[in-house]
């Protein structure tokens, strides 16, 4: 099987350029999402109110909670992916990228079913307000029926990564998010549709984009045909995704299922604090693009060139990485501090909402720095097939050191003592993630070619 020209090897070539090239589109791709939650937020924010942008806010990390586990196993599939892609083993491509569909079909259905189940009874469990959970619960179950078209369109875009094509993701998602702020619009605005109009319109924007790219990639690339009935589940390739992406899909659901406790610290301080959380948030999720693409384009980096035996050009890889990730960082906090106040009338007039989210951006952005460097070491060690000690040292950022932080700080300075908890927890997670790195136990986790 040849290897098509829209496949990028990374392998061989300035290790800084390649990473960095490989980055800028999958961030132009994620600053058009973003940018698309930020309008989102400002549309139902201006013409919804405080309550609806406080329901859309809540609803978030439930939704993140839900599809977390699933695309951290997705995870696993791209390092499959990226590691046989290193050393041309495209049989084994073919057969972890139709493994990876059949997987993601079955479990958007059963994730759909559970979340529409269980959203109101867990809104209450972490004290939502009674006047923002009818909305919450509106919103999250509309957006919920259209988790298959978001799983198969974030499985596509981390296969195409594995493959070293991170242009074409962009494409689709671009129009994707030019569809949605639309429709947002029409539905909000025009039609009136209100809370109900936010959810539709992103779900329709999703199935778009899914159902187009993989239209696209059928007709293009051999590679990659579509065949549902005929795709075959590989256990073998599964059980050595399930071993890699276990561990990152567990991170990441507890990660979620922190960020919901954090919600139920935050719920105390009413609506007000509710909706000036859920606006920096969606600031603050803009703002470490960068680190975090980064961090991805990194891994596809050092997963081809761990399958294809340069460990040399993964230190190399790493070292370019931290330079551009530092220097964006302090570049994002500079601008976060000059323009606090104009992001946050940007949501809301109402003071008391903005001066709450200044607050958080001012502590929280100061630290980007170190949320940026805790990415890229993590990086290394996701693309090297290593994932377990990252979920550990994640873990215990999260759940030892930040949320018992902010929920005890909480009750010395109230809201402010809550912002302080996320930095606190980087810190840590950056510490340990480079001292597991420098012990090198990483080097030894490879699919391709282990080393014991």
């Amino acid at each position: 099987m040849t290897i098509p020209p829209f496949m990028k090897d990374l392998t061989v070539g300035n290790e800084g350029k390649l990473i960095l090239s490989f980055t800028i589109p999958m961030l132009i791709g994620n600053v058009f999402q973003q940018l698309y939650n930020v309008v989102d937020s400002i549309i139902v924010g201006r013409y919804l109110g405080n309550e609806a942008l406080a329901a859309v806010g809540a609803s978030f990390p439930l939704i993140f909670t839900l599809i977390a586990l699933i695309i951290g196993i997705s995870t696993g599939v791209t390092i499959i992916i990226s590691q046989y892609y290193g050393a041309r083993n495209l049989e084994q491509v073919r057969k972890a990228i139709e493994t990876m569909y059949i997987f993601l079909f079955y479990t958007s259905i059963g994730i759909t079913i559970i979340g529409i189940f269980t959203s109101e009874y867990i809104f209450r469990l972490i004290d939502l307000p009674e006047d923002i959970i009818p909305q919450a619960v509106t919103f999250f179950n509309l957006y919920a029926a259209g988790f298959i078209f978001f799983f198969g369109f974030q499985g596509t875009s981390a296969i195409l990564r594995g493959l070293g094509d991170s242009k074409t993701p962009l494409y689709f998602l671009v129009v994707s998010v030019l569809v949605n702020i639309v429709l947002d619009i029409i539905f909000i605005v025009n039609f009136g549709w209100g809370i109900e109009g936010v959810a539709i319109a992103t779900v329709i924007s999703q199935a778009g984009a899914f159902i187009t790219i993989i239209w696209y990639l059928h007709r293009t690339h051999k590679l990659l045909t579509f065949n549902f009935f005929k795709m075959r589940f590989d256990y073998a390739v599964f059980k050595k995704s399930m071993q890699i992406g276990i561990p990152t899909g567990l991170q990441q659901t507890f990660v979620a299922v922190g960020m919901l406790a954090l919600y139920k610290v935050v719920n105390v301080y009413g609506t007000s604090v509710i909706a000036a959380y859920s606006v920096a948030m969606r600031i603050d999720s803009f703002a470490v693009l960068p680190a975090m693409n980064f961090s991805a384009a990194l891994s596809s980096f050092v997963g081809q060139n761990i399958g294809a035996n340069k460990p040399d050009r993964v230190k190399q890889g790493l070292i370019a990485t931290l330079k551009m990730t530092s220097i964006i960082s302090i570049v994002v906090t500079i601008i976060t501090w000059l323009f606090a106040t104009q992001i946050m009338l940007m949501f809301t007039n109402d003071m008391a909402v903005v001066e709450a989210g200044k607050q958080y951006l001012y502590i929280v952005s100061t630290f980007y720095i170190l949320f940026s460097m805790m990415f890229v070491y993590n990086g290394v060690l996701r693309g090297a097939g290593d994932t377990i000690i990252p979920m550990f040292i994640t873990l215990f950022a999260l759940w030892v050191i930040r949320i018992p932080a902010s929920f005890t700080l909480a009750k010395w300075f109230g809201p402010v003592g809550i912002w302080w908890g996320i930095p606190i927890a980087w810190a840590i997670g950056a510490s340990f993630s480079y001292i597991y790195y420098k012990i090198g136990k990483w080097k030894t986790k490879s699919i391709v070619n282990p080393k014991k």
